[in-house]
């Protein structure tokens, strides 16, 4: 029978002897501190289910708009936003209301006077002080459609009408960044992954199937190549982070497993599915009809961009720590791991339940 045997645990990148001891604890000590926000943090335990607000007009007849309305909701708490119109354009219809899983949709028809909403002004009330975004989504019945990133420090549009291409380039570059830094179970992914590699060429081969891996399943998911249901793919992304979690906190094992041999085949083989869920994000939106492959090929950049900034600043905050040399002697590693496996797995069974 196997013997468990105490010994230390090695830090995945560092590299060994005496250097390693030296820099083992205060790359823990890092983690640690994200670990305990991760888990202190409200908004953490709803990962992609906390999206912004979306506020969607569509033109039905010359200058009549349905106006579509959602709004992040926690229990029966709802943000207190409310989109406003120019004064030519008037509610035709009265609001109605729905409630979903984790939001309130809201729906009702304004009419404007000649030319319509092109050249106008549309604000979300109460935005400026809250640190929600509002993603906006217009669509005319001439075929011109344009999305919005709204923020507090700019709760306002004025609609185009026919924007550029250099404006499509830049709404969907915004929304693709906006939505990796919002997608904490994807940031903790990407964590575990880097907990995983034992050094920094390893990891660069990771880094790059997850990111080969996933914009093949975002590109054919837009596209409507392939169609996977938006719910069991949350719950996989959520065993996915499970997964690694179990995988690092074997590390007492005498041989080494399939995931820490090659943790860029598994990095690829569950980028197929995070991949899956950027589609989702990208489908509530929706893609431009003249620039569908330009606001495709945006938004990965974006989440590409998001990525690459999320693991430059774990990086570099960790190379800042080690010059610290405080708390030698904590286990900081366990608690990060037993962090992340916490979450996923609580994230995995609130999303099996929701399908019920």
């Amino acid at each position: 029978m196997y013997k468990r045997v105490q010994r230390p645990i090695p830090s995945p990148l560092e590299g060994r002897g005496e250097k390693q001891d030296a820099l083992q604890p205060t790359f823990w000590w890092v983690f640690r501190l994200v670990a305990f926000m991760l888990l202190v943090s409200p908004s953490t335990t709803l990962a992609h289910e906390s999206r912004p607000a979306y506020l969607e007009l569509t033109e039905r007849t010359s200058n009549h708009y349905e106006v579509r309305w959602r709004r992040p909701a926690l229990g029966e708490q709802v943000l207190a936003l409310a989109p406003r119109f120019s004064n030519d354009c008037q509610d035709s219809t009265p609001h109605t209301a729905d409630k979903i899983p984790g939001a309130v949709v809201e729906r009702w028809m304004i009419t404007c006077r000649e030319p319509g909403l092109v050249g106008h002004t549309i604000t979300i009330d109460g935005l400026s002080r809250t640190i929600t975004d509002v993603l906006v989504r217009i669509s005319l019945a001439a075929g011109v459609s344009e999305t919005h990133l709204l923020r507090s420090s700019a709760p306002s549009l004025v609609v185009r009408g026919m924007p550029t291409w250099a404006n499509v380039a830049g709404d969907y570059f915004r929304l693709g960044i906006e939505h990796i830094w919002s997608g904490i179970d994807h940031l903790l992914f990407i964590t575990a992954l880097l907990l995983l590699v034992p050094n920094h060429w390893t990891l660069l081969k990771t880094i790059t199937a997850f990111t080969v891996a996933h914009s093949i399943t975002l590109a054919l998911a837009t596209l409507g190549v392939v169609h996977v249901p938006q719910a069991p793919v949350e719950a996989v992304i959520a065993l996915s982070i499970l997964v690694l979690a179990v995988e690092l906190a074997k590390d007492y094992l005498p041989s080494p497993s399939l995931t820490t041999q090659y943790p860029w085949l598994v990095a690829f083989t569950f980028g197929l599915l995070h991949g899956f869920g950027f589609a989702g994000a990208l489908a509530e939106v929706g893609l431009p009809p003249i620039d569908i492959p330009l606001a495709l090929l945006m938004f990965n950049l974006g989440v590409e961009a998001g990525q690459i900034a999320f693991i430059i600043a774990v990086l570099v905050t960790m190379a800042t720590v080690r010059r610290w040399g405080v708390m030698q002697h904590l286990a900081w590693r366990q608690t990060t791991v037993y962090a992340i496996g916490s979450l996923s797995a609580f994230w995995l069974i609130q999303r099996i339940v929701a399908f019920f």
